[in-house]
């Protein structure tokens, strides 16, 4: 037993790391219970919500409905529901703080990611958030974007088509109210931190003192190298020594009550308020990191838990996450002595609450979620270009879709593109793309393509912004960087490979200024050679350097060609909806080309084979007179992975 002002209270260790029953808050002892009435000491409410990702009018699909104690569901999500939570939890509350550990913008809905998440921030800043963690989604643009149009709102090119639009008010975008922060996101060359390590916040206490309370933000581990938020001038710090080092800066600065908010996640369990058999890598962390650290709040993982774990003294602190999508609000409430500042561990509680709409929605935050949903209808409708016939993902069976070879065409262009104004995301020239690859039917992972452009004779054959959008792209910068020449024949090789017995095919399709061949007779790895590859009519050199264009998530050998994670002098280039957007603007009128950039050779040799193409909805062959495939065309509607 201790004592705490007035009161005595247990600090078993058995209470550590342990909740009491399920849909009730977390509590740090039994005596937490009593918090309330310990009115000696300063109390401070910790709101936080996690990875929104955009999604203003609704949490999407499964998202909408979560699980809490014995089983009982909840529908959750929508900005205008959790205004009106927002509000009942701060009512009478002096020390009230709203933060976030990440991912607030840079989702998949198309009037967030179209109008340069001006929306989210919009809502955002009616919420009343505070300050925010940069999550690994924070970088899906470069750093210069962030600070310079989300933080500032200084437009750039494009302004009113682009960016810079008219918010529900009809006021110009002037920037978040908010401001960004991450402990561990770096430049590379001079390892200085991109955003403020911290804030530090203030609380009043009795009399009108002013208590510090510092915040220490953390960014994905390998934020850098992940497909969306690849970023080739950035690396990110290792995550426990960073927390350490700006934990001991607060303290010696006097600053006694210290929360850690970091975008990387656990999971623990399937109640959104309690947590059974926690794991991953902030829970690891949490165990670890410094014991001056009061309270952990997580994110990333779109996982919801609550709980306390031991500090390395022994002392509880909370461990959250509040799911992701607007489901949940986390309320952690501390109890500072108003001396020194310091969290009276004992009686810190921690809940998360259902965003549920079953309330009154707020009539401001409502206004803006359908203001920017009819945004984004209007400007999803508008045509930007027309198509004279399909394109079509269905492949033949060499590997090659009328899609897929545009495809290709856009990657060579994209890769060929003056970077944006606000770029300063490389550090590597910007040297031309020569040729470009693009997996459209990957062994692994997934492709860019996510829809052919069907040529609607009604309309003329007019693209639309929003069917142009949803062709290609899930965020995923082109990548241009130099690889050898052998880089590239061994990455063709790639495509065929035995598996169980059975030869697959992992076609890549190649921009029009490249032509190859293959011979179908032979094993893999022998498939190509590099006589019969062709790049602006010269054969390919292995020994020569070439600028390659593609996507990240192929240069990080997500969707399985090794050979090509050999590469030097990366350089980032515009996103793959946004820059296939101005493809489809700056060509006007696009053609499907004859097919036949790549050809097989001794296809009638007994045993020839061309490979069996993978499981993704449109790899379905086209018939050709001769050709003997491996196995049967895939059945009708079978599908493919789905992004992460």
């Amino acid at each position: 037993m201790r004592e705490l002002g007035r009161r005595s209270f247990m600090t078993a260790a058995g209470s550590l790391g342990a909740l009491l029953a399920t849909g009730t808050p977390a509590f740090a002892t039994p005596h937490a219970r009593d918090a309330a009435s310990a009115r000696e000491y300063v109390d401070v409410q910790l709101l936080s919500i996690t990875d929104l990702h955009g999604f203003l009018q609704s949490a999407p699909g499964q998202d909408a409905v979560i699980r809490g104690a014995g089983g009982r569901r909840y529908t959750v999500g929508g900005v205008a529901y959790m205004a009106t939570h927002l509000e009942r939890l701060r009512a009478g509350r002096a020390n009230s703080i709203f933060f976030a550990p990440g991912d607030l913008f840079s989702g998949w809905t198309l009037a967030a990611e179209s109008m340069a998440d001006e929306p989210t921030i919009e809502a955002l800043n009616r919420l009343g958030l505070d300050f925010a963690t940069a999550g690994n989604h924070e970088f899906d643009r470069p750093p210069g974007f962030l600070t310079g149009h989300m933080q500032n709102g200084i437009p750039y090119a494009g302004m009113g088509h682009t960016n810079s639009f008219s918010d529900s008010q009809g006021e110009p975008f002037l920037g978040a109210t908010f401001r960004y922060y991450s402990a561990n996101a770096v430049w590379r060359d001079s390892g200085r931190t991109v955003l403020p390590p911290y804030n530090i916040e203030w609380v009043t206490a009795p009399g009108g003192r002013q208590l510090p309370i510092g915040f220490i933000h953390l960014t994905t581990l390998g934020t850098e190298r992940f497909s969306t938020s690849y970023q080739p001038a950035l690396s990110t710090l290792a995550e426990v020594a960073t927390v350490n080092r700006y934990a001991a800066e607060l303290k010696a600065r006097g600053i006694n009550t210290i929360v850690l908010s970091m975008h990387d996640g656990a999971v623990a369990g399937d109640d959104f308020n309690s947590a059974t058999s926690p794991s991953g890598p902030a829970y690891d962390l949490a165990l670890a990191v410094s014991a001056d650290i009061d309270v952990i709040v997580t994110g990333h993982w779109h996982c919801a838990f609550n709980m306390m774990l031991p500090d390395p003294r022994g002392n509880p602190r909370p461990f959250v996450e509040a799911g992701c999508h607007g489901q949940l609000i986390n309320e952690i409430n501390l109890r500072l002595d108003p001396r020194t500042g310091a969290v009276i561990r004992a009686l810190t509680t921690s809940t998360n609450h259902p965003n549920t709409r079953d309330v009154a929605p707020d009539p401001v935050l409502k206004e803006c979620a359908d203001y920017w949903a009819g945004y984004a209808n209007r400007l999803g409708a508008a045509p930007i270009g027309r198509v004279t016939a399909s394109f079509t993902m269905h492949l033949s069976p060499t590997g090659e879709s009328t899609m897929g070879n545009l495809v290709a065409d856009w990657a060579l262009w994209a890769g060929r593109r003056k970077l944006d104004p606000f770029d300063n995301s490389n550090i590597n020239p910007n040297a031309p793309a020569d040729l470009a690859l693009i997996a459209v039917a990957p062994r692994t992972g997934r492709t860019v393509i996510g829809n052919g452009l069907a040529h609607i004779q009604s309309s003329g054959g007019v693209i639309t912004f929003d069917r142009a959008w949803k062709a290609v792209g899930y965020g995923c910068p082109v990548i241009t960087a130099t690889v050898t020449g052998q880089a590239i024949h061994d990455a063709l090789e790639q495509q065929w490979a035995e598996d169980d017995g059975e030869l697959t095919y992992a076609p890549l399709a190649v921009s029009a200024n490249v032509r190859y061949a293959f011979d179908a007779a032979a094993p893999p790895g022998e498939r190509v050679r590099p006589a019969d590859v062709l790049i602006d009519g010269a054969p390919l050199d292995v020994r020569a350097s070439y600028r390659l264009a593609s996507t990240a998530y192929t240069f990080i050998g997500a969707d399985g060609y090794p050979a090509l994670l050999k590469h030097t002098e990366a350089v980032r280039h515009t996103r793959d909806f946004e820059s296939f957007n101005a493809f489809v603007r700056a060509n006007s009128r696009l053609v499907p080309g004859p097919l036949g950039r790549v050809r097989a050779i001794n296809e009638s040799t007994p045993g020839a084979c061309f490979g069996t193409l993978p499981p993704h909805p449109y790899t379905r062959p086209l018939p050709r007179p001769g050709h003997r495939a491996c196995e049967n065309p895939l059945p009708e509607g079978r599908g493919g992975p789905t992004p992460g």
